[in-house]
This record gives structure tokens, C-alpha cells and sequence, in this order.
């Protein structure tokens, strides 16, 4: 009896320890699914992110390169194009300026010139002085697109190093993600180790269940053998009983005929019955003492209610158990809709910031563009002002009031606008005691000669040559005459070579200011 007990408390011990196992690796095997779950996610995000970002930096990259392509090829063409004028510009004028210098050194010997090489030399004149406007002007746009080819440059720069950091975030990018695949992986090792431990324990399980109910079923079969024979003890116990009582000292024979009278059948059918049980008992197990037959059958009892005990203590585990299975179900239920809903709100939060991204990429854009157009307004006052001084360099200033400033500085436009505001003032003082109307009908007048010079030149190349006259005193008077009335005066020819050694001097000071540009 011992021995059974000592089983069912081994059995009852190992259920409990596998059900604290079961709990045990239910409660791994969540965490580990949680775990799971979340580190895909996580990783599924990061794929997102990591493809968004590729897209993005190859569209971009894309646009970039073919924009900048275009502009550069555009600048180029520009570029190109105004060196090619400019060389032609440079051809005619040094021919025009070996045409001066061969007509200049004809004058100086003494030569006498006709009226129509006269005319033709003032006519190259004035075409110098065009030709010299136009070169100003060339120069003056192959500059402005100087400036925005080293603008462009540095716009491509700064998208190339763009370029190298983008690179180096999608390699961290790339190494978190290998990092999150080294981690699933270890997590899918776990948990098919997590599952191959959950299916050999569901086999012990099961195999030591239907062990414990082959032994409850032994058990229950041995119990009610156990009892029936009792029963039968018990019915062969009272039968002795009654022959004990029927066997003793006879009395009087009227007396112990009314006691076997007195018995009622049922009676004897019971201790016939009881005799029986007890003689099927003796010869079963060997045993002819009650006694030890009694105390086998209390032990019995006491096993059956220690049982009976353990299974209520058993269900209320269970029940305590089911109660906790619930409550952790709950909270697991209540922890995915907090996820789910944490889970909506960051991309809600994530879509904003995506508009306040693009938004304020917009306004960059527009203050990128607005920049753009105050750097060219810049470039342009920049340009007129440097005009103007160049216009006013041949009046001077005192060294105290002309500050020596970097050309490639920002103050050296104001620097320039200050000198020329200056340098304006001055020529106003020089101009308050002289005849200003005089001096204007002198330029107008100036203006009137050279364009009745352009017309009469436009008339002697449209004119015949005169027809062959009799040599004759008269006649070469006259001719005479007429010759030495369209002879150049001293004074024109003054007024035309300041005007072609100014042009000079204004050409050779730009070239120099260019140069000095070019050093820095």
C-alpha cells in the first residue's frame, strides 16, 4: 500500500513539474513569438526606408546629372560661341588698328591723302569705336557667364558630396539591416529549438498521461475488486458471528428452539452470503484474519481520500491556471491594440513630417530660386557700376580717399559706387564756374560734324569719279581750292586721335583689370 502511494505521489509531482514546464515553455515560446514579430517589422520598415531612399537618391541623382548635363553643354555652346566673336572681333580690330597705325604714320610723314581715303579713314574710325562697344560688350557677358559656370560648379560639388554622404548612410543602412538579419536568424534558430523542445515534450506528456491513465484505470479496477471483496469479508464476518452466537451453551431445548425459530430468513441469506465473500477472500489473498483484511481495506480508504484530496488540490491549480492563461491573454490582447494604435500614430506622425518636409523643401526651392535672382540682379549693378568707373577713370582722386579693397570682396561694389559718387561730385565742383550751356552746344555740335562726316562719306562712296577737265590755270585753281576745303583741319584730326588713344587706354585698363581678376 506503500508503494501505490508512493506512485501516486510520484505521478502527481510529475504532472506538476510538466505543467510548470508547459507554463515554462508557453511563456518562452510567447516571448519569443513577440520578439519575432517585432524584429520583422522592424526589418520589413527598414527594407522600406532603405528602397525609398535608393529610389529617391536615384531619381535625384538622375535629374541632377541630366540638369547639370544640359547646362553644362548650354554654357558651353554659350562660351563658344562669344570666344568665336570674340576672336573675330579681335581679328578686325587689329587689322583696323594696323590700318591706323600704317594711315597715322602716312599723316606724320606729310602725305597728302585724297578726300576719299580721307573720308574712308574716318569712316574706319567710327567703325573702330563700334567695333570697341561691341567688344565691351562681349567681354562683359563672357564674364557674366564665367560666373555662372563657377556657380554651376559649385551647385555640382555640392551635390556630388551629397552624393558621398547618401552613400555612407545606406551603407549603415545596409549593415543594420545585416545586423537585423543576423538577429532573426538567431531568433529562428531559438525558436526551432523552442519547437522541437515543445514537441518532445508534448510526446513525454503524452506518453506519461496515458501511462497515469493506465494506472488510475489498474487502480480504479483493483479498488472495486477490493471492495467487493469486503463486502464479502463483512458478510462472512457476521455469518461467524451468528454461529458463534448459535454455538453457545445449550439452554433449555425449549428456549434454543425459539431462538432458531425467532431468526427471519433474510438473516440467514445474509450470513450464508457473507460466509462466502469471507471464504472467496481467505482463498484469494491468503489471509485468514479480519482484522488485517480490515486494516487493508482503511488503508485503502485513506489512499482513495489523500486522492480525491489531490485532485481538488489539482483543479484549483488548474483553475488558477486558466484564470492566469485569461489575464495574460488579455493583456496581450490590450498590448497589440496599444501597438496597433502606437503603430498608426507614428505614421501619422511620420506622413507630417513628410509634408513639413516637402513644404520646406519648397520654400528652399523658392528661396534657392529667389537667391539666384539676386545674385544676377547683383552681377548686373556690379557690371554697369565697374562701367561706370571705367567711364571715370581719367578723373582722380586723392590717395587719402581711395581705400585699397580686395575686387573679390562684397564691399568692393560700394567701394567702386563710393569713388564714382566722388569722383561724380568733383566733376560738378570743376563744372559750377564754367558755361555748361557752352560746353554742351560744343558736344552737340561735335555730334553734328561727325554725322555730316558719316554723310558725307556715305556720299563719296556712292559718288562717280569726276570726268578728265582741260589743263588749264583756271581749273587747277578751282581744284585746288576745293581740295584744300576738304582737307581735314587741325582740330578734327585732334578731337579723332583723343578719341582713339582714350579707346585705347580704356581698352588696355580692362584687359588689365581682367588679367588681375584672372590671378586671383
Amino acid at each position: 500500500m506503500a508503494v501505490s502511494g508512493s506512485i501516486s505521489d510520484q505521478k502527481v509531482e510529475l504532472q506538476r513539474k510538466i505543467k510548470l514546464l508547459e507554463g515554462e515553455r508557453t511563456a518562452c515560446y510567447e516571448r519569443t513569438e513577440a520578439i519575432t514579430r517585432k524584429q520583422k517589422e522592424f526589418i520589413r520598415q527598414l527594407r522600406q526606408e532603405n528602397k525609398n531612399l535608393r529610389k529617391q537618391l536615384a531619381e535625384t541623382k538622375a535629374e541632377v546629372n541630366e540638369t547639370l548635363n544640359e547646362r553644362v553643354l548650354f554654357k558651353r555652346k554659350c562660351i563658344n560661341a562669344l570666344k568665336h566673336t570674340n576672336e573675330i572681333y579681335q581679328c578686325r580690330f587689329n587689322q583696323l588698328k594696323m590700318e591706323y597705325q600704317r594711315l597715322k604714320s602716312e599723316s606724320s610723314s606729310g602725305k597728302v591723302f585724297s578726300d576719299a581715303r580721307t573720308w574712308k579713314k574716318m569712316d574706319d574710325a567710327m567703325k573702330l569705336r563700334a567695333l570697341e562697344n561691341d567688344l565691351e560688350k562681349t567681354q562683359f557677358k563672357c564674364m557674366e557667364a564665367k560666373n555662372i559656370m563657377i556657380t554651376y560648379l559649385k551647385f555640382k560639388n555640392h551635390l556630388h558630396e551629397e552624393s558621398l554622404t547618401y552613400k555612407g548612410q545606406l551603407d549603415c543602412l545596409e549593415a543594420e539591416i545585416l545586423k537585423q538579419r543576423e538577429e532573426m536568424n538567431r531568433l529562428q534558430i531559438t525558436n526551432n529549438d523552442q519547437q522541437l523542445s515543445k514537441e518532445a515534450t508534448k510526446d513525454e506528456l503524452q506518453k506519461r498521461e496515458e501511462l497515469l491513465y493506465k494506472d488510475c484505470k489498474e487502480r480504479a479496477r483493483i479498488i472495486a475488486s477490493y471492495r467487493k471483496k469486503v463486502k464479502e469479508c463483512k458478510a462472512q464476518a457476521e455469518k461467524v458471528n451468528i454461529r458463534d452466537q448459535i454455538t453457545l451453551p445449550e439452554k433449555p431445548g425449549g428456549e434454543a428452539q425459539h431462538i432458531i425459530t425467532g431468526m427471519e430468513e433474510e438473516d440467514l441469506k445474509k450470513i450464508s452470503t457473507f460466509e462466502e465473500a469471507f471464504r472467496r477472500i481467505s482463498e484469494t489473498t491468503g489471509v485468514t484474519d479480519i482484522q488485517e483484511i480490515l486494516e487493508c481495506f482503511n488503508s485503502q480508504e485513506e489512499t482513495h481520500q489523500h486522492l480525491v484530496k489531490l485532485k481538488e488540490e489539482n483543479e484549483k491549480v488548474l483553475l488558477q491556471l486558466k484564470e492566469e492563461k485569461e489575464l495574460l491573454s488579455q493583456q496581450f490582447e490590450e498590448m497589440k491594440y496599444s501597438r496597433q494604435a502606437k503603430h498608426s500614430s507614428d505614421q501619422q506622425a511620420l506622413q507630417e513630417s513628410e509634408q513639413h518636409l516637402q513644404t520646406q523643401q519648397q520654400k528652399c526651392d523658392a528661396a534657392k530660386e529667389r537667391l539666384d535672382w539676386l545674385l544676377k540682379t547683383l552681377r548686373t549693378a556690379q557690371a554697369g557700376v565697374e562701367h561706370l568707373a571705367n567711364k571715370l577713370q581719367h578723373i582722380s582722386l586723392s590717395e587719402d580717399t581711395v581705400p585699397e579693397v580686395h575686387p573679390d570682396s562684397d564691399h568692393f561694389v560700394l567701394e567702386l559706387m563710393a569713388q564714382c559718387e566722388k569722383k561724380l561730385l568733383s566733376l560738378h565742383k570743376e563744372l559750377q564756374g564754367k558755361d555748361v550751356p557752352g560746353i554742351l552746344k560744343e558736344l552737340e555740335k561735335n555730334k553734328l560734324y561727325i554725322r555730316s562726316e558719316e554723310k558725307l562719306s556715305e556720299y563719296i562712296t556712292g559718288a562717280k569719279p569726276p570726268v578728265d577737265q582741260a589743263h588749264d590755270p583756271l581749273h587747277d585753281k578751282n581744284e585746288t581750292d576745293e581740295d584744300e576745303a576738304k582737307v581735314i583741319t587741325r582740330e578734327a584730326l585732334k578731337l579723332q586721335s583723343q578719341l582713339i588713344t582714350d579707346s585705347n587706354s580704356k581698352r588696355k585698363t580692362k584687359m588689365k583689370m581682367l588679367k588681375k581678376k584672372g590671378k586671383l
